[in-house]
Order: C-alpha cells, then structure tokens, then sequence
C-alpha cells in the first residue's frame, strides 16, 4: 500500500469505554459492521494484559476488504500505554490507515481522562477531530461495590457523552432503574441514556464534539505491576506465559505457537470450567480457528477466519495453578 504524505486532518475520533464485560468489543464489531463501504477506518486496542487478545480477534472476524485498520497495544491501562507505545502505534495506524474515522477501546480497567488528554494535545490539534465518548455499562453490577467503589468504573462514567446500558435483555426493572438513578445522583452526561442488546450501539451515536474539555486533572490510580516494553518472541514449539496485576485485578495468560493443536472439545471444557471475571481467548484447535469471550453470562464462540497462534488471556482475582496442567492436557 503506497503511503500519501498529505497531511492527515481533523479525523473524527471516538473513545469506546467501560468496565470488564460490559461489551466494549462487540460494540465495535457492530459499529464496524455499518461503517459506510467506501470509508476506511482505524481502530487502535488497549488491553489490560501482556498477551493481546482483541485486535486478533477482531482481525480474524474481519474480511480481507473490509477497510478497517486494527493495532493494539497490550500490557496494562492506558495511562500506562499512552506514554510512547501508544503514540508509536497510533501514529503508525493513522499513517498506514489515513482513515474516515478512528476508534479507541482502552482497556476494561483503563482510565479514559488520560487516554482523552492524549487524544486532546497539542500534538494531534489537527489530525485527530474528538468526537463523543461512548461508555457502556452493565447495570447488574450496580449492587456490586468492585464496580461501584472502583475509580476507574466512575471515571468512565463521568468522561461519557453518551451512556449505553448494554445487556438490557438480560435486566429486570430493578437494573433498569438503579442505572437511571445511579447516572442521575452522579450528574453524569445530561444526554438521554440509551439501553441496547448484544451491544447494538448506533453509528448515529458517534457524531457530534466531546464535552472533554483539555485539562483534567490525571488520576491517581493504583499501583500496578507489568512491563509493556518486553513481550517475548514466539519460537516455534514454543510455549509462553505472562502475569501482570492491577486496580486490584491479576491477569494470565498465554501464547502458544500454531504448531500446538488444541482439542475443541477440552478447550471448551477447560473454558467453562475457569472461575473469573473475564476470559478471551483465539485458538487453533483441531476443528478449526475459534474465538472465544467468557464472562459471567456464559461462554461465546465464534469462527475466524484467521488466527497465527493460540493466545489465552484470564483476569481474574486469584490465579488457580492448575489452571496452566488443564490447558497443557487440551493439546492434540
């Protein structure tokens, strides 16, 4: 692809937010799903753990042709990763993409003020245009003080101009009315809040300037413990772990070369067993290339057409020590 050197302009740019499971993911693969065919869009992955799950997943989901442009950026919260990685690779994904439209999915457990004021300096003044913030909410969890009490589940609400409660087909009228208030006590967005199923978000939801104003002052987040600039080359044969902690979350995981078949049927079963807050994985199993994303509501598989290795990403609040023996025993 022949890169232009005309210089890149007010790209209209929206930062995808929420907590772990509250649907981030899938409400970019349906966004991408009615981005006009004659657009071509960029969308840049943070994710809270070394391996790097999303922008795999989302490629292999992906058609060849379907102008949409993926780079992530694996190992821990944005304010981390908005340091020099992040700029690398966002610089690098607008000069290859020159896109219509750029999307940013932060981590689950990431701040959105520090990613917005990265977004909003002096340096991308006119390349990036900021439009609205999406966050989307599971509103279960509204009884649950992990959620509630944690600074980086408020910050998100609080940087949203557009709140989404997602998951509504699986609320009773109690979740219904306990996010209206909570959003309400709070003084979060003054827009309608909108409910949807499988994350459905609309295109509409994007357009229009961010209330973000410059200037916020950062977060004192908790202390975390990773190394984003060492991720291990994958040999082959080759069999990789990583561990990284967090605003009071651990996460696992692992990265195992394509020349290790693993059975669907113990891959699923190792799955289903785990017991954490989130898990996601992309697989080379002996029944073909498959995706999956495990949260409280059960398991989702889906095919993709492509995957170069298997990778296993859980966060969770205690690591279970079998669970490396279980996952080694699901090989062909």
């Amino acid at each position: 692809m022949k890169i232009s050197n005309e210089k890149i302009l007010s790209v209209p740019t929206n930062v995808i937010s929420g907590f772990l499971g509250a649907g981030k993911t899938s409400a970019i693969m349906h966004l991408l799903q009615q981005k006009p065919t004659d657009e071509r869009w960029a969308v840049l992955v943070n994710e809270f753990g070394e391996i790097g799950i999303d922008g795999n997943l989302f490629s292999g989901l992906l058609e060849k042709d379907s102008k949409v442009f993926i780079k992530e950026v694996p190992g821990g919260c944005m304010c981390c990763a908005s340091n020099l990685p992040m700029k690398i690779a966002l610089n690098q994904l607008l000069k290859e993409a020159r896109p219509h439209r750029l999307l940013i999915e932060p981590t689950g457990l990431g701040h959105p003020f520090e990613v917005l004021e990265l977004l909003s300096n002096e340096y991308y003044q006119e390349s990036l245009s900021l439009e609205k913030t999406l966050t989307l909410v599971d509103a279960r969890h509204l009884d649950d003080c992990r959620y509630t009490e944690h600074t980086t589940f408020n910050q998100q609400l609080e940087a949203a101009d557009v709140i989404v409660g997602n998951k509504a087909d699986l609320y009773n009228v109690k979740d219904t009315e306990a996010l209206i208030h909570y959003i309400k006590d709070h003084g979060y967005t003054s827009e309608p809040l909108s409910f949807v199923e499988h994350a459905k978000v609309k295109l509409e939801w994007l357009a229009g300037k961010t209330s973000y104003k410059s200037g916020v002052t950062h977060c004192n987040h908790s202390s975390h413990s990773h190394d984003i600039n060492t991720t291990p080359t994958l040999q082959k044969s080759d069999f990789i772990r990583t561990i990284n902690e967090g605003e009071g979350y651990l996460c696992i995981g692992w990265r195992i070369a394509n020349e290790k078949i693993l059975s669907r049927t113990k891959l699923l079963a190792f799955l289903k067993s785990i017991v954490a807050t989130r898990v996601k994985a992309i697989c080379i199993t002996d029944e073909g290339l498959y995706g999956y994303n495990n949260t409280t509501d059960g398991i989702h598989e889906v095919e993709l057409a492509e995957c170069n290795e298997t990778a296993i990403e859980i966060i969770c609040d205690n690591i279970d020590e079998t669970w490396e023996h279980t996952l080694m025993q699901a090989t062909c």
